[in-house]
């Protein structure tokens, strides 16, 4: 079975194609500029590491999903004989808010689901709308998947989740804690259990997807009990361009002083925020983090800031777990950065964490790094969402 994992953007659109016998994948890329005469395609061919760039204007989802299904069957490079080939189309879904609590079998009224809650995820929910019409425009008659980032916190409990607001407003616009990055969490929590070799029953985990977006999971049993994004992927840790948590009234003394609108307001938060705010550098993590180790000021405190959340987080999800057995790190800082591990590992010593160096020193591996002395073991797992997308969908169309 061979099944096509899409992650639309609102101008992008990455896939994988993926043969669920072996879990490899067959092909993967990335469709960039959607809607602009400048738009292009890298696809890349796992199997002899070929990429191609291929410049295609694609004005709309519809045409990109279109083109990149041309290149899995052009004779030139294909992979697939034809598109009857692909079984089914996974979608990675951002927020089915209360609604929807697993991965489901799309139809009107997930799509409905997924309207219902643009309001709170405005870059997210219309671009994964776009992707799901294009392929019943495209592909009319695949079976296709949806996996919620969403989901996976749905098993948080109402004390972790409610906010100390007047609670007419979760009666009315369900303003709650819902959590984000659910399917890396949940994938690197399960591949930690194999490797391991134990069942999920009293097995505490902190997971920590750190990226372009971050965030931090406490998992018990297998269940996700709590979350640092909130109502939306903006709170938590402060991230590249995000500002996570913050006193709330920074907001409404901003709105006054400089007369922002919400709309204005969103944008600087979501936008022009976060450690490039801070360093004044370009939100390039990679860069403020070299540059943190040379003497700009600015830049090592973005990164001592955001290194401290993590430990923070760390910490106080230990109380929610009470104690804590394992943590991971993932996501493409998680993964490559490793002055990050190190000086996050270091802050949570007088919980018995202790790293080995040597073993940390490695970008993109799946590797223990904790010292054998460790009281938590910590562990670097490489997410993969398209995979676990992929078995969802095979899991449910089966």
């Amino acid at each position: 079975m061979k099944i096509l994992v899409l992650n639309c953007g609102s101008s992008s659109l990455k896939y994988q194609l993926i043969n669920m016998e072996t879990e490899e994948v067959i092909a993967s890329g990335k469709y960039e500029r959607i809607g602009e005469k400048e738009a292009f395609l890298t696809h890349k061919i796992e199997n002899i590491g070929k990429k191609i760039k291929i410049e295609n204007p694609a004005y709309n989802h519809t045409e990109a999903i279109d083109f990149t299904l041309k290149q899995l069957v052009n004779p030139e490079y294909k992979v697939i004989d034809t598109l009857d080939e692909i079984s089914a189309i996974g979608h990675r879904l951002v927020h089915g808010g209360e609604k929807i609590a697993e991965s489901v079998i799309i139809d009107e009224n997930v799509v409905n689901v997924l309207k219902e809650y643009t309001d709170l995820a405005p870059l997210h929910n219309p671009a994964c709308i776009l992707g799901i019409e294009a392929c019943q425009k495209v592909m009319p008659n695949k079976p296709m998947v949806g996996v919620f980032d969403t989901a996976f916190h749905q098993t948080i409990p109402k004390e972790k989740y409610i906010y100390p607001i007047p609670y007419e407003f979760y009666k009315k616009y369900h303003v709650r804690k819902y959590g984000f990055h659910g399917t890396s969490h949940m994938y690197v929590s399960q591949k930690l259990l194999e490797i391991e070799n134990k069942d999920s029953k009293n097995v505490k985990i902190i997971t920590c997807h750190l990226g372009q977006g971050s965030s931090i999971c406490a998992i018990k049993d297998g269940k996700s009990i709590d979350t640092s994004m909130g109502l939306t992927p903006l709170g938590g840790i402060p991230m590249v361009t995000r500002s996570g948590d913050m006193d709330p009234s920074v907001i409404t003394y901003l709105m006054k002083k400089e007369n922002l609108k919400p709309e204005e307001v969103e944008t600087i938060l979501n936008k022009t925020s976060g450690l490039s705010a801070i360093s004044e550098m370009a939100p390039d993590f990679r860069e403020i983090e070299e540059a943190s180790n040379t003497n700009n000021e600015m830049a090592k405190t973005a990164i001592d800031e955001f290194n401290y959340a993590i430990a923070g987080y760390v910490a106080k999800y230990a109380v929610a777990l009470g104690g804590v057995d394992y943590i991971i790190f993932t996501g493409g800082i998680g993964e490559n950065q490793i002055n990050i591990r190190k000086d996050v590992c270091k802050k949570l010593e007088f919980m018995g964490v202790k790293l080995d160096e040597e073993a940390n020193n490695m970008r993109g591996e799946e590797k223990l790094i904790s010292a054998p002395d460790s009281k938590v073991k910590v562990y670097v797992i490489p997410t993969n969402e398209e995979l676990m997308i992929a078995k969802e969908t095979e899991r449910l169309i089966k």
